[in-house]
């Protein structure tokens, strides 16, 4: 990695910070809770920089109707989380393979 590619990554994710910051505090408080949700559980794609973005996409979208957070996502943030995630690897099942588990099973 270069140091283009960190400074480009910094870029990123500022612009990304200043559109959580710009949603309802509503929307904020749930989409914080979701990104340290999604950072414990540690899917294995949550690296590649889509699906954060992807979230607050759909949050601006609901502002834009005039809907609730709650109403998108309903009043379960871990299930939530867990639907986006369902079909990607996470660290965890990793982990459970490299200790000769059954994958998935970190998340039953």
């Amino acid at each position: 990695m270069s140091i283009q590619d960190i400074i480009e990554g910094k870029k990123q994710w500022r612009a990304h910070v200043a559109r959580v910051k710009a949603l309802p505090p509503d929307y904020q408080i749930v989409y914080k809770e979701m990104q340290k949700y999604l950072f414990k559980v540690g899917p294995v794609s949550l690296s590649d920089g889509s699906l954060l973005p992807g979230i607050v996409d759909f949050f601006e979208e609901g502002v834009a109707t005039g809907k609730g957070v709650l109403e998108l996502i309903g009043t379960d943030v871990a299930a939530f989380c867990d639907d986006l995630i369902k079909d990607s690897p996470t660290y965890a099942d990793a982990y459970q393979e490299s200790i000769g588990g059954e994958p998935g099973a970190a998340r039953k």
